[in-house]
This record gives C-alpha cells, sequence and structure tokens, in this order.
C-alpha cells in the first residue's frame, strides 16, 4: 500500500506504539518511504505536489495524537477552500486496539475510513474479526487492498491506471490472496 500510495500520490502518516519498548517500524516500510531529508515532517511546509509522509511515535493507542490531528486538519485544509471530511485508509497490527481507537477516533470527525481487512491483525484472530465488525457498525467501510485501489483510480484512463495495475499483478496479487485467505478466512 505504500508503493501505492506513492503512485497516487496520498499521503502517509505511519505511528508507532511506544517505539522504545516495542520496536520501531519495520524496515520493510521505512525502505520505501522518502528520507527524512527529502520529506518536512511538518505538512505546512510541503509543497503542493509532494504527498505528506510522517513517522510519529506515540504511546496513546489512537494515532489520532496532536501531532497527527494537525497533520490531517493541514491536509484538509489544503484539499478545498473549505475543510472536508477526508476519505482515510488505514492498516496496521492490533487492530482492536489500535486501528479500532484509530477509526473510531477519524469517524467521530466526521472522517471517511476504509479498514483494509488484509492490511490488519492481530494477536488473536477472533479479536480481529470483532473488532472489524465493530468498526463496521460504527461506519467505517471494511474492505481490501486491492478494492480500495481501483476504487481510488476509478477509470483505466486514469494516468496512474497503468503503473497500480502493474503493481497489483507483479506485487499485490499472491500476498493478497495469501493475506485475505489467512486474515479473512472465519
Amino acid at each position: 500500500m505504500v508503493k501505492a500510495a506513492k503512485i497516487l500520490n496520498i499521503p502517509i502518516y505511519i505511528t508507532t506504539q511506544n517505539a522504545a519498548r516495542l520496536g520501531d517500524t519495520v524496515s520493510e516500510l521505512t525502505t520505501l518511504l522518502p528520507s527524512p531529508d527529502a520529506t518536512p515532517t511538518d505538512p505546512k511546509s510541503m509543497s503542493d505536489t509532494t504527498p505528506p509522509t510522517l513517522l510519529h511515535d506515540k504511546t496513546a493507542f489512537s494515532m489520532m495524537t496532536p501531532t497527527l490531528l494537525s497533520a490531517v486538519a493541514a491536509q484538509a485544509a489544503t484539499a478545498t477552500t473549505t475543510p472536508q471530511p477526508l476519505e482515510i485508509i488505514l492498516v496496521g497490527i492490533e487492530t482492536h486496539i489500535c486501528v479500532t481507537q484509530t477509526a473510531l477516533d477519524l469517524l467521530s470527525a466526521g472522517h471517511h475510513v476504509y479498514v483494509l481487512a488484509d492490511g490488519v491483525s492481530s494477536c488473536n484472530a477472533g479479536e480481529r474479526w470483532v473488532a472489524l465488525e465493530r468498526l463496521r457498525s460504527r461506519g467505517a467501510t471494511i474492505t481490501t487492498s486491492e478494492s480500495v485501489l481501483f476504487e481510488l483510480l476509478g477509470d483505466a484512463k486514469s494516468e496512474a491506471f497503468k503503473a497500480v495495475s502493474a503493481l497489483v499483478t507483479k506485487e499485490f496479487k499472491e500476498k493478497t490472496k495469501g493475506a485475505v485467505g489467512a486474515f479473512c478466512a472465519r
């Protein structure tokens, strides 16, 4: 999803939960991000063509800390002249804790939240399903990575279609199939 977000010029916000105790964001993700020197962490200093990339450590379970709230507000303000609800895609671990609390905060703020069923996990599979059902009942859209990507594209005539389609074919198909099988089977 990070590769697709870069193709589609979508902001990427990554948080760690108490990195000092639980560890940093995995290198498989961080190596895909622009270097910290190339991307400022202050969304207000971004150019209009550079989507924000923000790495933030937190102790709160929701990622909607003051730093992230500021980044999301800045993104909403730059999207239109009147701040509008954003469409936010969530992936992460511990669906029943951090993903749920983040999604509930975003929904309460009026944003449209998409939780990728093949992009979230939990130590206990039962917790994951309960959380996804809870989020669905509260208004989150539960979908898959491939589905949301083609929804974002909207049309095969999109400038990003070939790049996203190639990414899905090359990298997502087997991984998504495996993730959907592992994460979405009841």
